[in-house]
């Protein structure tokens, strides 16, 4: 089975190099880290005992920062490193932790370069967020003695029907995990009929919720708000849009802009992808309006005048700042099926936040927030541009919806602790055995 999984991987490898090769020519992606990809990571404190978290993009790198809190004070004799497969969840990785952790790209997972990782990391355990199991990482792991831990666990109801037609290999891969800590218990039902034993499966709710800062005041908001003359008028973030969407929300604006209500409205477009920028830009020019690009403004190569009607946060680390000053936030890739970007962000801060339908990648957290009416949904652009003008026109009703998401994300925090008291169980039983 390993040479067969191997030979699969080589003709994967073989198959998408073009577009790799396109990638990195076009958009300059995959320059980096090569050599970690093959498995010359390296640790701190080779002296210590580790811990490797492995975490694929941003969204799952965020959602670390108060389990390595909380590992670091359950396990202080413990070296903490953390991996990631992307390049923004790598850069993300290097901005939250900095110097005190060792962060390097995930190795692929072909035997000889997981082998080389573990030689080289010696972890006692393996954290993986949400869904990261490899066949290789699991069988080297499982030949080592070191626990495999699911961590946030999620089966998507997209992800789920994937794994359902490789069923014979999921569940020779996830029968070798030691624990699944799953967020709901649909998500742990799929864990279980995919071959994890049902005694290693745990409901622990979503870390994210325990990550969310409850409160609207961000460092830097408000130097942000100066550069780009942001005072008491409206102002609507659509924030991690995806391909259509900045189309759409133009579009809406438009048409708000034409209610005599609604004058000072102004809008700041923030595309989840960074290589996406100047598409976008493109686009608000072709559409008419004054705007700014923050990179711009930063940079000193343009001089905000007046108050630009939309704004494009085209720079990487500053989408909380944005939605700290928002009136209204739309949360983006809901309105086309791209499984959305996080919502229990601007919920968190306490804003009136908006979503499409297409939210499969946050359903447990999408469920949650419409049944405490801490959020709305909306069907497409029309629907978007009508709820807008009544969270605009209807203050209380924004008002009473904002209120209700930050309760919602503070009636769900816990997972953190129930993590580090089943991680912290498994290692004292390894230990024992």
């Amino acid at each position: 089975m390993r040479f067969i999984i191997d030979c699969l991987y080589l003709l994967a490898i073989v198959l998408i190099s073009p577009k790799v090769v396109y990638r990195m020519v076009r958009r300059q992606r995959y320059l980096a880290g090569w050599g970690q990809r093959l498995g010359k990571v390296s640790r701190q404190s080779p002296a210590k005992k580790c811990i490797w978290i492995h975490a694929v993009s941003v969204g799952e790198v965020n959602s670390t920062k108060t389990l390595v809190a909380g590992l670091a004070q359950a396990f202080g004799d413990h070296e903490i490193v953390i991996s990631a497969t992307t390049d923004t969840g790598l850069a993300r990785a290097h901005e939250i932790y900095g110097d005190d952790l060792a962060v390097f790209y995930f190795p692929f997972d072909l035997s000889f370069v997981m082998g080389r990782a573990f030689d080289n990391l010696r972890p006692d355990i393996c954290l993986l967020m949400e869904l990261e199991v490899w066949p290789n990482l699991a069988r080297i792991a499982k030949d080592r003695n070191i626990p495999v831990v699911v961590v946030n666990g999620r089966l998507s109801d997209k992800s789920y029907p994937l794994y359902r037609l490789i069923r014979p290999l999921a569940r020779r891969m996830f029968a070798k995990v030691s624990l699944v800590l799953a967020q709901t218990q649909e998500y742990a039902g799929r864990f279980i009929r995919l071959g994890c034993p049902a005694d290693r499966v745990k409901v622990t709710n979503s870390l994210k919720y325990d990550t969310a800062d409850v409160g609207d005041i961000v460092p830097g908001a408000d130097e942000l708000a100066a550069r780009l003359n942001i005072g008491d008028e409206p102002l609507w973030i659509a924030g991690g849009t995806g391909p259509g969407e900045e189309k759409i929300v133009l579009e809406v604006f438009a048409e708000l802009k034409k209610d005599q209500r609604f004058a000072d409205l102004r809008v700041a477009i923030i595309p989840r992808k960074p290589e996406r920028f100047d598409e976008t830009a493109a686009l608000i020019e072709q559409s008419g309006f004054n705007f700014a690009r923050y990179s711009g403004v930063l940079s000193g190569d343009r001089k905000v005048q007046g108050r630009p009607e939309v704004i494009l946060g085209d720079t990487m680390g500053d989408l909380k700042k944005f939605y700290s000053l928002a009136t209204i936030v739309f949360v983006g890739r809901t309105l086309t099926p791209m499984g959305g970007s996080d919502m229990m962000e601007p919920t968190a801060m306490g804003k009136c936040t908006i979503f499409g339908p297409h939210t499969f990648n946050f359903k447990q957290t999408v469920d949650v927030l419409l049944a405490g009416k801490g959020a709305i949904e909306v069907e497409d652009g029309p629907a978007l541009c009508e709820t807008i003008r009544k969270c605009l026109t209807d203050t209380n009703f924004a008002k009473t919806t904002a209120e209700n998401g930050a309760k919602v994300i503070k009636q769900n925090q816990g997972a953190t602790k129930q993590t580090i008291e089943a991680i912290s169980n498994l290692l004292a039983h390894k230990q024992i055995t």
